[in-house]
């Protein structure tokens, strides 16, 4: 409830006859309140002045200037009282609102600072929202609008609300212009990359990251947080030449020896096989949406691992059995599935993507691969074994020739 003081003082002034005094009586006692109510009770007095200032009995063109001196003082006030008032105030500005759209969006700009300032993002996401950018009464500009847009993405991503974020996303990404502004556009980058991290698609999520890593007026620091990131997208992304690609990228870059991340990064370019330690302590790098389960019951992690180590194997092996392949990846049987029933069907899915070049006896249990390296070891093999027996021919000539020889003389 408002003080008395307030509700006294807001009827004298309303009963005043001119709106140039109103002007001045309303500012001196805004001035007041501010001064001499407590906090607890400051915010109950203001939304009553408020009430008042808005009431039928001032015109609009009289309430601006007062309203632009309510807002100077709103936004020194704390986020608790800013949140109580502000909310107050965008519902009254909701029956004027072509009216007063500049004061709106002030006023929702406060709210916002004051609810992301409680950590209360989706809150400060949809005050955003409500800010008019489209009206004859107000010119945004296109990097405004980006601006607007950008924040709300991140406030949504600080909730992992993927799908409001990559709304606002394509908003700038529908622009008829293109981001000038080079801290604009980083932050772009950076919210497209972090929701392609959270919808799963690591491999473009990777790309963004290390294109953020690269950027100018960056941090060192922060650069290597990207470069980070996108090595353990790269590491998270499905087995196959695209990733092959991403990985040798991120490898020959003279930065990825000082991050933490490196020692899986180089296993996996050299398609080294990956032990279970190696990807425990790589697990602990991992947000909670990096190792979510994936529809079969595996985590995304534990696919992506399984994948790299038969991609391991196939260059290591010209054919081995499902039941041994299955060993060697650290599958565990369950129910009537074998773990080499489970390698066969990974190997079996990779093959049918392309991400894997084999084939799969089903009959007798036993996997092909087909491989470049592979093949360039047989071949090699054949080589040696070519050479061998041409080295063994010319000694058993030369043998017999000597033997010859001897004998002639």
């Amino acid at each position: 409830m408002p003080s008395q003081k307030i509700t006294s003082a807001l009827a004298e002034i309303e009963a005043s006859a001119t709106s140039q005094n109103k002007l001045q009586l309303y500012n001196d006692l805004l001035s007041e309140a501010v001064s001499t109510s407590p906090e607890p009770q400051l915010a109950d007095d203001l939304i009553y002045y408020l009430d008042s200032v808005l009431s039928e009995d001032l015109s609009i063109v009289a309430a601006r200037p007062i309203l632009e001196s309510f807002i100077t003082i709103l936004r020194k006030l704390k986020p608790e009282t800013q949140i109580q008032v502000g909310q107050h105030a965008v519902t009254l500005f909701q029956s004027r609102s072509t009216s007063v759209e500049e004061q709106d969006s002030q006023i929702r700009m406060i709210l916002a600072d004051a609810y992301e300032s409680e950590e209360e993002f989706i809150s400060a996401a949809r005050s955003l929202q409500g800010i008019h950018i489209d009206s004859s009464q107000r010119l945004v500009s296109d990097a405004d609008k980006v601006g607007l847009w950008i924040r709300i993405v991140r406030l949504y991503l600080e909730e992992d609300d993927t799908t409001s974020a990559e709304a606002f996303l394509n908003r700038i990404k529908n622009l008829p212009n293109k981001i000038e502004d080079p801290e604009l556009k980083l932050h772009f980058r950076l919210s497209q990359a972090r929701i392609q991290d959270a919808r799963r698609r690591f491999l473009e999520a990777s790309q963004e990251y290390f294109n953020v890593s690269l950027a100018a007026g960056v941090d060192e620091s922060d650069r290597l947080q990207a470069l980070a990131a996108a090595i353990r997208c790269a590491v998270l992304a499905p087995a196959g030449p695209q990733r092959s690609r991403t990985l040798a990228t991120l490898y020959k870059d003279d930065r990825a020896t000082s991050v933490e991340e490196f020692g899986i990064l180089e296993k996996m370019f050299l398609d080294r096989l990956l032990n279970p330690d190696e990807v425990a302590a790589f697990s602990q790098r991992l947000a909670p949406h990096q190792l979510a389960q994936t529809a079969d019951g595996t985590t995304v992690l534990e696919k992506a691992v399984v994948e790299h180590n038969l991609v391991a194997a196939s260059k290591l092996y010209e054919n081995i059995k499902t039941d041994a392949l299955g060993a060697i990846l650290g599958l565990q049987g369950r129910g009537d599935i074998t773990a080499g029933e489970k390698a066969e069907a990974y190997a079996a899915r990779m093959v049918e993507q392309g991400r894997l070049s084999g084939s799969i006896d089903q009959i007798d249990g036993i996997i092909y691969f087909q491989s470049s390296t592979t093949a360039t070891g047989r071949h090699i093999r054949q080589w040696d074994a070519g050479v061998l027996g041409l080295l063994e021919g010319v000694e058993r000539v030369a043998t017999n020739i000597a033997e010859a020889t001897a004998q002639a003389g």
